[in-house]
């Protein structure tokens, strides 16, 4: 029975110090439905939800409850790296260290990378990068978080994921659970289609599940920043989203593709992608410098919606003064000459080059994902709007995405195409 403030406020206070104390670690009383182990004889239990779903805490809570109800637990605590598992599983805010009680606090050895409980239960540290550390040792339950994390080289993450279910032989009733948000790689469809060895319970969750515990701004600013875009879909939402067949941009192809600023630009170009009226789609303009290492860096997806010509005009006059950009490469295929008197006169001295489209979007944008797959551009910071549109092109030639015209990838290949490839692939330069 839910209480309002008042009630709970009189409850409390029948408490004794001691008992209000306490009462903050009886997580049955404070946990949702969804973050407390499923009933059932179940071998996998995975929490695939939205980031500050409450993921970590669960985890930590039902490893709490583990050791206290069997002290001769072995238990594995496996994440993407090692200072993963020690800064969020184990010391973090909602780590083992942090969910258990005085009278039933753990003893952290870093050197022998374990923690033990009180009564003998022992819970291991293990990195998912290193799969053979997981090769021998036995474990009565085990706690995996954010798999979609785990390196994929090599297939590493699912070696990691085998090795530890054939190490999971003690005890009755061998258990693990799965904290994680979802990314479409290998591992989690494997774990998605239950195909993980044994009976598997999956739970689902959003970020706005657990609003009470969020700072008031957090959900509203992440919001508006992501949406409901695929990004906002997959982070917040918790649902994993699939490529399409065939596609140019994969979605684990932009996450390897994630960077940070390269220092020193030596050169910046704005792609521009003009809207055919203000009626029409939107305006791309995408912002990519190249670094002093050779690698390409998308620095900013600066489009506007449904835009005036005056005003796409000036958000590209904007983002070039932003960046100091060297060069803007527009699109001339829908107007021409008055596309640079637009751009003209927003900003006298634009450095504008005018291309014109003299091949179809597909064949545009296959030498641009290649730069991609070759690792040579890395995105700095996340672009959703512009990453829904990337995957949406395929080798068939068809558009797949939001809207009608993946206007954003057009200006993205624009840009990297003047950028990157050399003479012989660009397009055809119109001087006006």
């Amino acid at each position: 029975m839910e209480m309002d403030e008042e009630e709970r406020t009189a409850v409390l206070e029948t408490l004794s110090p001691c008992e209000r104390r306490e009462l903050r670690y009886h997580w049955e009383l404070w946990a949702r439905a969804r973050q407390l182990a499923p009933p059932g004889d179940w071998r996998i239990w995975m929490i695939c939800a939205g980031r500050g779903f409450g993921k970590t805490r669960a985890g930590s809570e039902w490893i709490r409850q583990v050791a206290r109800q069997d002290a001769a637990a072995r238990i594995a605590l496996v994440g993407a790296s090692l200072a993963e598992v020690r800064a969020v599983m184990v010391e973090g805010e909602s780590g083992l260290l942090a969910c258990c009680p005085p009278g039933f606090a753990p003893r952290y050895e870093p050197s022998l990378r374990r923690v033990v409980f009180p009564g003998g239960a022992i819970a291991t540290l293990f990195s998912a990068a290193e799969p053979e550390s997981l090769r021998g040792p036995q474990h009565t339950h085990a706690w995996c978080d954010e798999v979609a994390k785990w390196e994929t080289a090599g297939g590493r993450a699912e070696r990691a994921w085998d090795n530890l279910m054939l190490g999971m032989r003690l005890g009755d009733t061998p258990r693990a659970l799965v904290t994680t948000t979802p990314r479409a790689v290998p591992l989690m469809r494997k774990l998605m289609a239950g195909d993980a060895g044994g009976e598997t319970v999956i739970v689902r969750g959003r970020s706005e599940d657990n609003a009470p515990n969020l700072p008031p701004r957090y959900l509203t600013d992440i919001r508006k920043q992501f949406g409901h875009s695929a990004l906002g879909r997959q982070e917040l939402d918790g649902k994993m989203l699939l490529d399409i067949e065939g596609a140019l941009w994969t979605r684990a192809l932009l996450e390897r593709s994630r960077g940070r600023d390269g220092g020193v630009l030596v050169r910046v170009v704005v792609g521009v992608d003009p809207p055919a009226s203000a009626q029409g789609d939107a305006c791309g303009i995408v912002v990519v410098g190249l670094g002093e290492d050779g690698q390409a860096r998308v620095l900013e997806d600066a489009s506007v919606n449904r835009p005036s010509p005056e005003r796409w005009a000036r958000a590209v006059a904007s983002a070039a003064a932003r960046w100091n950009a060297d060069r803007v490469v527009a699109e001339a295929n829908q107007g021409g000459a008055m596309v640079e008197s637009v751009l003209r006169a927003a900003s006298v001295d634009l450095p504008i080059r005018l291309v014109h489209a003299s091949r179809g979007k597909i064949a545009r944008a296959e030498p641009v994902a290649a730069l991609y797959v070759a690792g040579r551009v890395l995105h700095v910071g996340a672009f959703p709007a512009l990453e829904d549109e990337l995957t949406g092109l395929d080798t068939g030639g068809a558009y797949h995405g939001p809207g009608r015209s993946p206007d954003r990838a057009d200006a993205l290949v624009w840009a990297l195409t003047e950028l990157m490839l050399g003479a012989p692939g660009r397009p055809r330069v119109w001087v006006q």
